[in-house]
C-alpha cells in the first residue's frame, strides 16, 4: 500500500488506510486559517510567565473538569501559579487527591477543592458547582474539559448504539451540565467558559462519527452561550494532538505532540481578557493568536467567522 503523510488537527499521520480511516474521504481538511504559525508549545505571545509573577488571577476561583490528569491538569496547575483558587471535578478520586496534592506541593498555599463525580450526573454536578460557589463565594472560570473518545474503526451502521451514546452524552451532556449550573454565577463575575473540545468538530473523519457529532455540537453550544449570556465569553477550544492517557488507548497512526502547557498557557491569556473579540467562536490553541488578530481579526468580526454555519466560497 501506497504512504501519504497528512497533517490531521495538527497529528501526523503516515499511512493511506488505517485504524478504520479512509484519509481520501476525509472532509474538512482545508477548513482552517491560511498563513498562520503552527505551535505545538508555548510561544512567546502568550508567556504565562507574567501571570506568574504578576498573580493575575488571585482573586479568581476557577473550575475545571477532567481536573485530575492531562489537559485538565496542566490548566489547573497553571491557574494556580497564576493566584487562582480551583476546584477540580474528576470520576476517581484516588486521581483527584494526587492532583491536589501536586498543586500544593507546586503552589505552597494553594486553596484546591475536589469532586469526585461523574459528570452525566446532574444531581452531583449542580452540588459541585454549589460547592465550589459556597466554599469560594463566587465562581470566575469554568473550564469544561472532561471528554472521552473512541477507537474508531466502525461505520455508523456497524458500531455499538451504547458506545455511541455514552460518546454524546459523556462529552456534550456533560459540559451541558456544568454551563447550565454554573451559567448564573458566571454572569455575576461576568467570567469565563471554556469548552475543550476539537478540530474533529468540523472534520468529518469516517468512522468517528460519535466523537465528531459531539464535538461539532459543543461548538454549537459555545455560541448559544453567547448569545444567550452576553456578559460571559465563551471559547470553544481545540487543544491540539496531545499525548494522554486516552490517546494512548486509541492505537491511532498518529504523532500526538501538543504539549498539554500549550492549553493551559491559551487558556490564562484568554481569560486575562486579552482575547474578548474572540468570544463565542471556535480556536486552535495551535493557531499563534498574535499572527491571527494582526491578519484576520477585522475579518473574523466582520464575517462573523470561527462558528458553524452555512457559508458560500
Amino acid at each position: 500500500m501506497a504512504t501519504t503523510t497528512l497533517e490531521i488537527a495538527g497529528a501526523t499521520i503516515q499511512a493511506e488506510t488505517a485504524f478504520g480511516i479512509e484519509f481520501a474521504k476525509i472532509v474538512g481538511l482545508d477548513e482552517d486559517i491560511p498563513g498562520i504559525t503552527s505551535h505545538n508549545d508555548i510561544y512567546p505571545f502568550i508567556d504565562p510567565a507574567p501571570h506568574f509573577s504578576a498573580h493575575t488571577f488571585a482573586s479568581k476561583v476557577v473550575l475545571v473538569t477532567g481536573g485530575s490528569r492531562g489537559i485538565g491538569l496542566s490548566i489547573a496547575q497553571h491557574f494556580a501559579r497564576a493566584g487562582a483558587s480551583l476546584a477540580l471535578v474528576a470520576r476517581k478520586q484516588a486521581h483527584l487527591d494526587a492532583a491536589k496534592a501536586g498543586i500544593e506541593a507546586d503552589v505552597p498555599g494553594a486553596q484546591v477543592l475536589t469532586f469526585a463525580l461523574d459528570v452525566r450526573d446532574t444531581d452531583q454536578v449542580e452540588a459541585a458547582v454549589a460547592g465550589t460557589v459556597n466554599y469560594f463565594g463566587k465562581l470566575d472560570v469554568l473550564v469544561a474539559n472532561a471528554g472521552v473518545a473512541r477507537p474508531f474503526g466502525t461505520r455508523l451502521a456497524e458500531t455499538d448504539p451504547k458506545s455511541w451514546w455514552d460518546t454524546i452524552e459523556i462529552n456534550l451532556r456533560g459540559a451541558f451540565n456544568f454551563v447550565h449550573f454554573a451559567i448564573p454565577h458566571l454572569r455575576k463575575s461576568t467570567g469565563y467558559v471554556f469548552v475543550i473540545s476539537s478540530a474533529a468538530g468540523h472534520l468529518r473523519i469516517p468512522t468517528g462519527s460519535d466523537y465528531g457529532v459531539s464535538k461539532h455540537a459543543l461548538d454549537r453550544l459555545v455560541e448559544f452561550i453567547t448569545i444567550e449570556y452576553p456578559e460571559v465569553k465563551s471559547f470553544a477550544v481545540h487543544p491540539g494532538s496531545v499525548p494522554t492517557d486516552g490517546t494512548a488507548d486509541l492505537n491511532a497512526p498518529v504523532s500526538f505532540d501538543t504539549k498539554v502547557e500549550l492549553n493551559a498557557a491559551t487558556l490564562l491569556y484568554l481569560a486575562a481578557g486579552k482575547a474578548d473579540w474572540l468570544n463565542g467562536r471556535y480556536i486552535s490553541v495551535q493557531w499563534d493568536l498574535g499572527e491571527v488578530e494582526q491578519k484576520y481579526k477585522d475579518a473574523i468580526v466582520a464575517k462573523n467567522a470561527l462558528v458553524q454555519k452555512l457559508a458560500l466560497p
